[in-house]
């Protein structure tokens, strides 16, 4: 038993490495706003198409970066359930635990 529980902490570490590692895309704004984070929630990069706000509507700009940001963090911790949810399934703890 404990040697299974050894070597599912080991497979749970290497899929959390691996989320941290992977890139996750945000936009909003029909892509007018996209935003890049890795796993850890640490951001890459962000596109904004200049075309697309009025310059003096700087509001609109603010909202549509928030919500691209609030997209790409559900799609990050929406993976997160998903991988990590396998190791606890069957402990009577929930996913990412």
């Amino acid at each position: 038993m404990v040697k299974k529980l050894q070597k599912m902490q080991k497979e749970m570490q290497k899929a959390q490495k691996e989320l941290e590692a992977s890139i996750f895309y945000g936009q909003a704004g029909g892509k007018t706003v996209q935003v890049e984070f890795n796993g850890a929630k640490e951001m890459q990069g962000i596109t904004i198409d200049k075309e697309a706000f009025d310059p003096e509507d700087i509001e609109m700009l603010e909202d549509t970066i928030t919500a691209a940001v609030n997209d790409c963090m559900k799609k990050i911790d929406d993976e997160t359930q998903e991988t990590m949810g396998q190791f606890t399934q069957g402990l009577g703890m929930p996913g990412g635990f």
